[in-house]
């Protein structure tokens, strides 16, 4: 039998709806997530990973002695299996296949860790090369991919040109210097080594694609970024990848819109292409059980706007007693971002023009040389999900700034000099695509949300 005379489960999930289903000869092969019988007939519950559900495959023991050796078959082996496709509309699953032949393809050795047992997530990481057999990676990797296709779909559809930005680079964007160096070298004489100056691993691809802004009008770079902090809070991971658009010829306002459209596209696309997985979120993994309605709100309401100012403001008429002290010139926390969005602005909002000495040397300075034209996106739940603002665009006031907070001006000459040669408005943000992911399905801590994550002390895969 060829290689592709076998059906897929997702197949057989859209066959159940078909009025000549009934009784047609089906193949699958996959992966047994339970195997159990009770001395005469098996179930095995099979998952061949083409989707979330998975396919309850009945043996009978008694009618066919060649399928006797089926209820050996351990969680975790791989089989394929021959039968006929089979409508049960009274049951707790819509169909099931009666199996006339049952081929192991894999053995599974019975020390197999993905028993049927609530396993923790901390356990899971330990394993991430066979996590994904769960009921819970098997949906989050499969939101994670139509996650990313919503992305790259809204973008291009806007006219953004998608552009592959280095992961080595000579500079720090953000210049706090939480960067990992790369080198051949174990004496740090980086004149001498392979770049013949200190190289590290980007943490933004920001600066890089800004040129391409000013050349296409509007581009975007969605890649891996690294940052050296060694934080292990549940946000912060060592590698991640960030979605970041610049656009040519916007101010902070078209900026905004762009975000505010982005975000309610993911959501919308991940709803409707996820449901199973987006339902299994809300019902097991979300305290609350209102994941799906949160993000139905999100998606159709329209986002409000406050000022830094404002927001400050609104905590001191709060009365709250907050665990973080705040002031005008701080940084908000995750609990004041909350606060803001959830009980003042009731739903999602930006909030912008934040004092210059907590943001970053390229965001434009306001008239009132206090603040910038920066902004962050808060959503109920979570707090800042996107951070952009509007680019620097004058040399003259980029240069004095980066003269006040000490970056050499050499090692960025190329990126001043776009502010020489035809500068214009130009703004752009960034979105963590793991937070992102972090939102979307309720998971509580970052290292859930990537394949093989990297924090401090861990990298052993």
């Amino acid at each position: 039998m060829t290689q592709n005379t076998h059906t897929l489960i997702s197949e057989l999930h859209k066959m159940k709806d078909a009025q000549d289903a009934e009784g047609r000869s089906v193949r699958l092969r996959g992966w047994v997530r339970t195997n159990r019988d009770n001395g005469h007939v098996g179930f095995i519950e099979l998952n061949d990973g083409s989707c979330f559900s998975g396919c309850q495959i009945v043996y009978d023991m008694d009618a066919d002695s060649a399928l006797k050796d089926a209820v050996k078959y351990l969680t975790g082996c791989s089989i394929e299996v021959g039968g006929v496709f089979k409508l049960t509309p009274e049951a707790k699953q819509p169909f099931e296949v009666l199996a006339r032949e049952i081929i192991l393809l894999g053995s599974c050795d019975p020390d197999f860790p993905m028993q049927k047992k609530r396993h923790s997530l901390e356990f899971m990481r330990e394993i991430p090369h066979l996590r994904t057999r769960t009921n819970t990676f098997s949906a989050l990797f499969r939101v994670r991919s139509v996650l990313c296709a919503a992305i790259h779909d809204y973008l291009q559809s806007n006219g953004f040109l998608y552009i592959t930005t280095p992961i080595i680079t000579g500079n720090d964007a953000e210049g706090a210097g939480e960067v990992f160096t790369v080198t051949t070298r174990a004496d740090g004489d980086y004149e001498n080594d392979f770049f013949g100056k200190h190289a590290c691993l980007t943490v933004s691809g920001q600066l890089h694609v800004e040129p391409f802004a000013l050349a296409y009008g509007r581009v975007y770079t969605f890649g891996p970024t690294f940052r050296a902090e060694n934080s292990n809070t549940t946000t912060h991971a060592s590698e991640f990848w960030m979605i970041e658009p610049e656009i040519a010829f916007a101010d902070l306002k078209d900026d905004m819109a762009v975000m505010e459209g982005l975000i309610k596209h993911c959501i919308k696309t991940v709803l409707s292409q996820t449901g199973p997985e987006m339902k299994f979120f809300n019902d097991l993994i979300d305290k609350g059980h209102t994941l799906i309605s949160r993000l139905e709100a999100v998606a159709e309401s329209s986002f409000k706007t406050l000022t830094y100012t404002e927001a400050v403001d609104c905590l001191k008429k709060s009365n709250v007693e907050f665990k973080y002290p705040y002031e005008w010139g701080s940084d908000l926390k995750t609990e004041h971002e909350r606060y803001i969005c959830e009980q003042v602005a009731g739903g999602p909002v930006f909030i912008t023009d934040y004092p210059k000495d907590i943001k970053a040397f390229y965001m434009r300075m306001n008239d009132d040389g206090k603040t910038v034209a920066a902004c962050d996106m808060l959503v109920p739940g979570v707090g800042e999900l996107i951070g952009g603002s509007q680019r620097e665009e004058r040399y003259d006031h980029l240069v004095r700034r980066m003269n006040e907070m000490n970056i050499p001006l050499e090692p960025l000459k190329w990126y001043t000099d776009l502010r020489r040669f035809g500068t214009v408005k130009h703004a752009g943000f960034g979105v963590g695509l793991e937070r992102f992911i972090l939102y979307l399905t309720g998971i509580g801590n970052i290292r859930d949300t990537i394949p093989y994550p990297r924090t401090p002390g861990n990298i052993i895969f």
